[in-house]
């Protein structure tokens, strides 16, 4: 959708912005363009709506190659989102977000429309927010109107200039995690500029670290996290990128142990029997579909009656999928040595930190192979 063919950009005094930059953006891909100020990520992003134009080479939308389209017109098909998002002080939001398909012609009913539909995608409800002006709307309001606006005539390409940086961070991983779930919906191609590491790993499907004016690495977040390409990039990434990997890195079936299992009308006795030829300290409780009931300890079991009657809650679990840092986090919050993982309300098994551990190694891995997770063992990890 968005290509770029040995693309330089060098200012009069010699400076060289971006020098000889080639990649690919494929159709509804999210790439995150993040590095330092003044490395060249904001101008290689401008290029591609004319707001700056290249010294050489080539840009191409959709198989266009944008030098040879009207400015205006192109840019009237590129959403463009920044910072400061740059809403008009004198319309309401409603008419904020209707501005790019009233300039192209549509009827002001028509765009009215879309503009409440992108409201509500947003998370605005257009009857509370659609009439308020932009300053009776609060930062993180604003920016989803930014957002909304964008994506008003429905263009394939989404530039996005540090988009969630004037927020503080509670409103901004909420923005973040708004934007996840819209993505989901409509799958716009996304060039998407930040000097932030954690925000590129989190949104983006494919990485670019950047370095003074060139691509030092394109890859998936896990891989930029788990292979650096370079030293630049091992230095830029951190050298916590192991903690940052377990944002990227889901937790999979194969990743979980098996617990001892008991039903809610076991009898108590009967249940700690069974454990204690196990050498197990507590079970989980499922019901009769597999669903998880909760967990009971083997002390808990001597007092007769049901295992139902023993049971408690299972506070510690993550859905199938989570990444592996939402596990981690709850299993310190919770103070557990393990969570459980569900499919829905269907146990699959547990996480513990040893599992959790050998996942993550796994993860790196299988990137560095170029293979799927499950096709790497731990024992594979291990001599490597």
């Amino acid at each position: 959708m968005i290509r770029f063919e040995r693309v330089t950009k060098r200012y009069p005094d010699g400076t060289a912005a971006v020098d000889e930059l080639s990649f690919e953006v494929a159709e509804g891909e999210l790439v995150t363009l993040v590095g330092p100020s003044g490395c060249g990520k904001t101008t290689t992003m401008m290029m591609v709506n004319r707001l700056v134009e290249p010294t050489s080479g080539r840009v191409f939308v959709d198989g266009e190659d944008v030098a040879t389209v009207d400015p205006v017109r192109l840019r009237r098909r590129i959403g463009y989102v920044i910072q400061q998002v740059g809403l008009f002080p004198h319309r309401t939001v409603l008419d904020n977000t209707a501005t790019v398909p009233l300039l192209l012609g549509w009827t002001r009913a028509r765009a009215r429309a879309r503009a409440a539909e992108l409201l509500d995608l947003v998370g605005l409800d257009p009857t509370t927010y659609g009439p308020r002006y932009p300053d009776q709307l609060s930062g993180g309001q604003r920016q989803r109107v930014g957002v909304a606006r964008a994506l008003a005539a429905d263009p394939p390409v989404l530039l996005m200039d540090e988009p969630f940086g004037a927020v503080d961070p509670v409103v901004r991983e909420q923005l973040q995690d708004e934007f996840l779930r819209m993505q989901a919906a409509v799958r716009k191609t996304v060039l998407l500029v930040t000097h932030d590491i954690e925000e590129a790993v989190r949104l983006g499907d494919r990485i670019a670290v950047y370095g003074p004016g060139r691509g030092e690495q394109l890859d998936t977040p896990g891989a930029v996290l788990g292979a650096p390409a370079t030293p630049y990039v091992a230095e830029f990434v951190g050298a916590d990128r192991g903690l940052k990997r377990l944002s990227v890195t889901a937790v999979e079936p194969g990743d979980l142990e098996q617990p001892p299992l008991a039903r809610p009308d076991e009898p108590a006795d009967r249940a700690a029997a069974r454990l204690r030829a196990q050498g197990a300290r507590w079970a989980v409780v499922l019901d009769t579909a597999g669903d998880l009931h909760g967990w009971v300890g083997i002390d808990a079991l001597g007092t007769g009656g049901s295992v139902g009657d023993h049971a408690r809650r299972m506070d510690a679990w993550v859905p199938v999928g989570a990444p592996l840092r939402q596990a981690f986090g709850l299993m310190l919050q919770q103070d557990a040595g393990w969570v459980a993982v569900l499919d829905g309300a269907h146990f699959l098994g547990v996480l513990t930190p040893a599992t959790l551990h050998e996942a993550l190694r796994r993860s790196v891995d299988a990137d560095a192979r170029g293979v799927a997770r499950g096709q790497v063992s731990f024992d594979s990890v291990a001599k490597a």
